[in-house]
């Protein structure tokens, strides 16, 4: 799909690889400032830390020298102590060094004009109970860092030595440190947006050059198509655990959470597909929770499978009606072409001016189906009649010699059967055509019934079953003719079944002969008769 073509779908223009290099570099860049900012307020507290310590030093040096103890304890401002002082200023790189007496006056300072005043900052207390603290507080000059240390004169306090840093030279320490730190943030920068490329690309390959939006259509899709199906589908991992349930799938399964083991869900067709990779199986017969189900197996590539199951009475159901609609179509067929050769025969004759000759023939074939007719005068099952007619007239396009045996007869109480009749009958006369191999022979259908039942017998005079399929013949999918054939004695054997009745076949003489028994019928349910109404006079 194009950019444009997506634009107009309503995705966005930005394919997959491009957001994920922006949100990777949004990620990187917040990331960044947030070391940026934790490494700055450690290298702050470095730098304040270490400052504090210099001021410390250069506090203490000062605070020892005789000219400092007896101007703090003179408490009268010396222009001399302050050109001392304010020289060892320089010599120490501090940006002050107040000296104040045991009142917090100033006595030396790098402004003259502050000389006699208070000290600012509020950080006094500790050193004139004397103890030496390294703070952090604004004074006339700003904010600094601050070491101070108390003057003593014979045990006794009588001053202060305040060395101060003022903060910009801490954030001028902190920029420095973090300079030398700048190339190994852009090389970080620079690696993470080639990681960000290369894993872009790699993902969008994985998953098929698609985009998200793409990706989330799709899924919505297959949730609507698995709706809509009939029959359950299933998803399987290589490992053996459930990962897709359709709706059908889970009326059948029962609510199952995903993934869930297949063994606990369908054993059956876990131990199917046990061991080696699952392969490719159609039509399979299993059965899950009593119940018959028809199962195909498709392989996924890296291992596991999707499996598709329907109910197999309603396959059967399905199979039988397109049985009988291709019966029908052949029996129009079959009567189409018969029609056409009688109607050019009579045609024929009556251009060769031979009218009489017409006449045989168009009388011979009244009289056929008269006769044909007769024989199916006791069958009162009309489908059944139908069937058989136009089997008669498949017959006579395939040349072969069809009859309803003498005597064959049916009661009307079998028309509740008529559809299993008609499968029964259609299959069975369809084989012993397809039995004579397009070769002239005969076949009979006997049918009738005594008060244990129904029989029904298709006579052929074909060469029979061979002898590999003497004992699968009735098996699904066994068959001599090919792949995808051998459905429809399987079909009429469960058919028959189903009512209680047996399929059999034999040899008699030269023919074989497949018969077809069935219990007679339960009497239908009969409505009482209504009870007159008593009218009160």
């Amino acid at each position: 799909m194009t950019a444009s073509a997506r634009s107009r779908s309503g995705l966005p223009s930005g394919g997959l690889q491009n957001r994920l290099v922006r949100w990777h570099l949004a990620v990187l860049c917040a990331m960044t400032a947030l070391l940026v900012g934790v490494q700055s307020w450690q290298l702050y507290g470095e730098a304040r830390e270490r400052l504090g310590e210099r001021a410390l030093t250069t506090s203490r040096l000062v605070a020892r020298l005789p000219e400092v103890v007896q101007g703090a304890a003179s408490g009268q401002p010396n222009p001399a102590l302050n050109a001392r002082v304010n020289s060892l200023r320089g010599a120490a790189e501090a940006d002050f060094i107040v000296v104040g007496d045991r009142m917090g006056i100033r006595l030396a300072h790098p402004v003259p004009a502050r000389l006699g005043l208070p000290m600012e900052g509020g950080d006094n207390i500790e050193p004139f109970a004397g103890r030496e603290i390294v703070s952090v507080a604004r004074g006339s000059l700003g904010v600094s860092v601050r070491g101070k240390v108390p003057v003593w004169e014979n045990g006794e306090v009588v001053g202060v030595v305040s060395t101060g840093y003022l903060m910009p030279q801490v954030w001028f320490l902190v920029g420095e440190a973090l300079s030398g730190l700048a190339p190994w943030f852009v090389l970080a920068l620079g690696l993470g947006t080639l990681g960000a490329v290369w894993a872009a690309r790699r993902l969008r390959a994985e998953i098929l050059n698609l985009e998200p939006e793409e990706i989330a259509a799709l899924a919505r899709q297959q949730r609507a198509v698995l709706a809509a199906l009939l029959e359950g589908v299933i998803a399987v991992d290589a490992s053996g655990n459930v990962t897709l349930v359709s709706e059908r799938a889970a009326e059948l399964l029962g609510e199952q959470v995903t993934p869930s083991s297949l063994l606990e869900v369908w054993p059956e067709l876990a131990q199917l597909t046990r061991g080696a990779a699952a392969a490719r199986q159609q039509n399979l017969e299993l059965t899950l929770h009593g119940e018959p189900l028809l199962a195909n197996i498709e392989p996924l590539e890296g291992g596991g499978f999707v499996c598709g199951f329907r109910d197999r009475a309603q396959a059967l159901a399905l199979a039988e009606e397109l049985t009988h609609a291709r019966g029908f179509v052949d029996v129009l067929r079959a009567q189409t072409h018969e029609y056409q050769n009688r109607l050019h025969v009579i045609s024929g004759l009556l251009q060769l001016d031979r009218p009489e000759e017409a006449l045989r023939v168009l009388n011979a074939e009244i009289q056929a189906d008269a006769q044909f007719r007769q024989l199916l005068r006791d069958v009162q099952v009309p489908r059944l009649v139908a069937l058989l007619a136009g089997k008669r007239e498949r017959a006579q396009e395939l040349g072969i010699d069809f009859a309803v045996a003498e005597g064959s007869g049916l009661s009307p109480v079998w028309e509740r059967h008529a559809d299993t009749l008609v499968t029964a009958v259609g299959n069975l006369t369809e084989n012993a055509f397809e039995a004579l191999a397009g070769q002239p022979g005969r076949v009979t259908v006997l049918i009738g019934e005594d008060p244990d039942g129904l029989q029904i017998e298709v006579e052929d005079s074909g060469p029979g079953v061979s002898i590999a399929l003497q004992d699968q013949i009735f098996v699904r999918g066994a068959s001599s003719k090919g792949e995808g054939r051998g459905h429809g004695l399987a079909g009429v054997l469960a058919r028959v079944g189903a009512l209680g009745g047996q399929v059999r076949h034999h040899r008699r003489g030269l023919n074989t002969v497949f018969e077809v028994s069935l219990p007679a019928p339960l009497p239908a349910l009969s409505t009482p008769p209504a009870q007159p109404r008593q009218v009160r006079p």
